[in-house]
């Protein structure tokens, strides 16, 4: 028999898939996009994940007469090519290029279905003038700032670092200790659409629950209310914002951000100062915050209580920040374990003031519901009650209001390195700050750079920074930071409906008909600050063009597990490469080297730091790429981590080889007599393998669909022999060959080639009437009432509908209170009532 030669047919198939687009005159459109990768030297089985979900998706969709968009770029600027280029004296450019060639060719072997004729990268001088161009808009448009914050600060990198970089006080590459510094720098006011983008999360229900809330969180929206407080003996007032006034009864300390205006009486106090520099090293995130020990400085200042006799000292503190509320908060210890464990170090009063049930000393503060104690008119009330009571009684003696805030903050994009893109705006002489003129851009980057010069290498660059302002002809200076690369992956889905464009970023009737994205796929790490930025980049465009006509990018969210793998080090502690070590039997493995004994860690993700990463490339060169695409989809739900193994794969190279020796035996099988019997028993087990594949890609469970081509193998198997008639069995094995496209399109194509089938971009069609009908039990307090007919894997909704109306059972249950129901596909529903 022909062996299936897998290098050969996958390279010959390989270079049909790149010449090949998954565009349709006629049908839907379906745009399909994973998130695009950073080009960091190779891919990974991450990478391989990603891509080769979104594949299965495009194609099936192709299949099924969409007009299919699935495009792949470059997330190209960034500082680890900054890093990198430092590293190997190499230009970032050059060194980014080289990656991407590299990367593209591995991509390829997997034969996926990407055109790449819309392909860019962000680094690219066509894509990131066009980004000036949008960051002048939003300028123009209210939506851009300049305004003097504390930021992350990284002392060895020099430069500023966004929350997520900012991993246990430290830089996450440096792992430097992070410090608070003030700078001017350049904003998108995000918080513009604080509301709408809270709002909006209702209408986005293709995206995963968990997804939703934690970016429902990162918003989040707090009702509260705003409280003066009087400093004792002054006139001065202190606002406080808090989302706990029913607990001002417990308050025994007011807590100022260190740049609060009541600093003002303290700039010479060398204690002052001292403690100020200790809170600049405490970094701004709330990580940083809430695991840093809490630090205070007393100010010797009261304030009087608004309710009762009663003065309240004054402190500043390490863990309150000016850019959330008023920067002062009244501190209840009872209830917040901030404020417990800093009453605790300054030896303040903790009074309980919502009833835990308890009679002991409180040892961390209580945050749960309750009665209100020790509250003066409060007593008794629940939280909730109290709060609009307490509020209220604030309004009514008129020393506050109630408030809503939000957590969200103005996003950041100042970056103070050189490989990134050039924020467009200049500093004229008389010391104002505009948009360069754009016809002007793109403001290119300048290849003759010193990476290795102390801070930002453009403001240390002999001449860029100088330039003219062209409506004056006067002497102006650019601006030398970059933006957040955040801000290149949050349009570019934009810009691939027309990637070729050059009057504007993109052509608005390409955005109007391929836009939302129908299927968007990424790492779960992206849950929240890429997908926000790229809602808010979608909205912002939407203010201010009225031509584009949606305001959500996204309409459907899928976010992958990652791939996981065994992790080893050497009796010195020392990472180990999977190469590098020999599994003597399941308990024993040595290092190849020097024969010593391996200490094996439990799977985690894969790490270049730990060492525990496979190397696509070789796996595809020793299995092939559909069985490495066999094997990634075939482990566990895509959603879950994967956990990756050789012999997994081995076995995958297996199973497809079968598949091919089966195409090849129906070629070449001798004609038999025809059973009717046989054959309708035979038809009517495929249609129910096509409905079950067709269900399991729909609902992303394409291990699922995997195991039922195993179950389909073996079925062939059994009929071969069987007086089955040639034409039905290759009629059949083309439908199969078919289905098997999005996952493994290279042997398909060849096996669909073999088999001289003329019409393959087409997905098969359910006979009906070949559906299986199954018995299905119906039960009523796990009693059997009845029998019924239904097809087979019919859902619950399906049997519910056909238990109600034609069952038997339905009288046991007309007016009666269902508890629970037990569903177990294809065997039987069982109803619990009283």
């Amino acid at each position: 028999m022909e062996r299936y030669n897998f290098q050969v047919i996958e390279k010959k198939w390989q270079k049909e898939f790149s010449k090949n687009k998954l565009y349709r005159e006629k049908g839907n459109k379906f745009y399909c996009l994973e998130m695009f990768p950073y080009p960091s030297g190779k891919i990974h089985m991450g990478h391989v994940r990603n891509y080769t979900i979104g594949d299965v998706i495009a194609r099936y969709k192709y299949l099924n007469g969409f007009n299919v968009l699935h495009p792949m770029g470059w997330d190209a600027f960034g500082l680890p090519a900054e890093n990198a280029s430092k590293q190997n004296n190499l230009h970032p450019k050059d060194w980014t290029k080289q990656n991407i060639k590299t990367m593209k060719s591995q991509l390829k072997m997997l034969g996926l279905s990407i055109d790449w004729d819309l392909e860019f990268s962000t680094c690219d001088k066509d894509y990131y003038k066009h980004q000036q161009e949008i960051f002048i808009d939003f300028f123009n448009q209210g939506l851009v700032s300049r305004k003097e914050t504390y930021v992350n600060w990284d002392p060895i990198e020099k430069t500023v670092l966004a929350n997520e970089q900012v991993i246990d006080g430290k830089g996450w590459r440096s792992n430097a200790v992070v410090e608070r510094k003030k700078l001017s720098q350049w904003f998108l006011n995000i918080t513009k659409f604080s509301d709408e983008l809270l709002q909006d999360l209702e209408t986005l229900e293709g995206w995963p629950e968990k997804v939703k809330l934690m970016q429902k969180n990162w918003i989040g929206k707090s009702y509260g209310c705003e409280i003066n407080f009087k400093i004792d003996n002054k006139e001065e007032l202190v606002k406080v914002f808090t989302t706990r006034p029913d607990t001002i009864f417990g308050a025994s300390f007011i807590a100022l951000s260190v740049d609060h205006a009541l600093n003002k009486n303290f700039q010479n106090d060398k204690n002052f100062k001292n403690f100020k520099n200790e809170c600049n090293k405490t970094g701004t995130t709330e990580e940083a915050l809430a695991h840093a020990e809490k630090i205070g400085f007393n100010t010797g200042l009261f304030v009087k209580h608004p309710f009762i006799d009663k003065k309240i000292p004054i402190y500043f503190a390490n863990f309150v920040l000016m850019d959330y509320g008023t920067g002062a908060i009244f501190g209840c210890p009872a209830h917040d374990q901030r404020d417990f464990d800093f009453a605790k170090k300054y030896n303040l009063e903790i009074l309980k003031v919502v009833d835990d049930n308890k009679l002991e000393m409180l040892e961390e503060a209580y945050t749960g519901n309750g009665k209100l104690i020790n509250s003066n008119f409060l007593n008794n009330l629940d939280v909730s009650t109290a709060k609009k009571k307490i509020i209220n009684e604030i309004e009514k003696k008129k020393i506050g209001v109630r408030k809503t805030l939000y957590r969200l903050k103005d996003w950041g994009v100042s970056r103070q390195r050189y490989w990134g893109c050039p924020i467009p705006m200049i500093y004229l002489e008389d010391g104002s700050v505009v948009p360069v003129e754009k016809s002007e851009l793109p403001i290119e980057l300048p290849d003759n750079i010193d990476l290795n010069s102390q801070g930002n290498p453009l403001e240390a660059h002999p001449d860029w920074k100088h330039t003219t302002h062209k409506a004056t002809g006067k002497k102006a200076i650019r601006e030398t930071d970059t933006l957040d690369t955040f801000v290149d992956s949050s349009w570019y889905f934009l810009r691939f409906c027309s990637p070729t464009h050059k009057s504007s970023p993109f052509d608005e009737k390409k955005i109007n008909y391929w836009m939302p994205v129908d299927q968007y796929i990424g790492g779960i790490e992206h849950a929240i600050l890429h997908l926000l930025y790229s809602r808010f980049f979608t909205k912002g465009l939407n203010k201010f063009n009225n031509k584009i006509e949606i305001s959500e990018p996204f309409k459907n969210l899928f976010t992958q597990g990652m791939v996981c793998h065994e992790s080893y080090k050497d009796q010195n502690g020392n990472w180990l490469y999977p190469n590098e070590i020999i599994k003597v039997n399941s308990k024993t493995v040595i290092k190849k080297s020097d024969k010593t004994k391996v200490i094996v860690l439990p799977p985690e993700s894969m790490s270049k730091s730990k060492k525990n990463t496979i190397d696509p490339e070789t796996m595809i060169n020793d299995y092939g790429a559909d069985a490495v695409r066999w094997f990634i989809l075939s482990d566990s739900p895509p959603e879950k981590d994967v956990q990756w193994s050789d012999s997994g794969v081995v076995s995958s190279n297996k199973f497809l080889q079968k598949m091919w020796d089966l195409n090849y035996s129906i070629k070449i099988r001798q004609e038999k007599k025809i059973d009717k019997k046989i054959e309708k028993e035979f038809i009517s087990t495929i249609n129910n393998f096509i409905k079950k594949i067709n269900n399991s890609i729909n609902n992303f469970r394409f291990n699922v669909s995997i195991a039922a081509f195993y179950e389909i193998y073996k079925h062939f198997n059994n009929f071969l022999k069987k007086n089955l008639s040639n034409n039905i069995l290759k009629e059949y094995i083309i439908i199969i060959n078919k289905l098997m496209i999005p996952f493994t399109p290279h042997l398909a194509h060849e096996c669909l080639n073999l088999l001289q089938c003329k019409n393959i971009n087409e997905w098969p069609k359910i006979e009906k009437s070949f559906l299986q009908e199954i018995s299905f039990a119906i039960q009523i307090n796990g009693k059997t009432r009845d029998i019924i007919k239904i097809k087979k894997d019919s859902n619950e909704e399906t049997v519910n509908k056909k238990v109600l109306s034609v069952s038997k059972a339905k009288k046991y249950l007309q007016d009666k209170k269902i508890i629970k129901t037990i569903f177990v596909n294809n065997k039987i529903i069982n109803y619990i009532i009283k």
